[in-house]
């Protein structure tokens, strides 16, 4: 939640205000309606609550242009939110404590091919 109220502000001094109202609006989205991450295993966690912080950000954004990836990920929601939670519960190799191995870390902090090809279709 910090990290997200941090980049409101930070965009909000760089000039986006647009960008940081709409990423303000989205956090509360995101509280009320109960999506911050679980302590359990199965549970939404930090890969669901960012998310849900990019649904309703581009749901807020959406007559800036993000209307059509606002529709993507809501249609495919439960697709995401299973492929999310699907992945929690075992240990994984990072190749590193301190100095992880990026593409390990990526493929286990990006593990839903649905969100990914969404957010990559920007």
């Amino acid at each position: 939640l910090g990290e997200f109220l941090a980049l409101a502000v930070s965009l909000e001094k760089a000039g986006a205000t647009d960008l940081a109202n709409a990423l303000d609006a989205a956090t509360g989205t995101l509280l009320e309606n109960g999506k911050s991450p679980s302590r359990r295993v199965g549970e939404l966690d930090n890969r669901g609550s960012h998310f849900y912080l990019a649904l309703y950000w581009a749901q807020e954004l959406a007559g800036d242009g993000y209307g059509t990836l606002a529709e993507r990920l809501a249609a495919d929601e439960e697709q995401i939110v299973a492929e999310l939670n699907g992945v929690q519960g075992e240990s994984v190799d990072l190749g590193g404590y301190y100095f992880v191995d990026r593409d390990k870390a990526t493929e286990v902090m990006r593990p839903s091919r649905t969100f990914n090809d969404a957010i990559g279709s920007l």
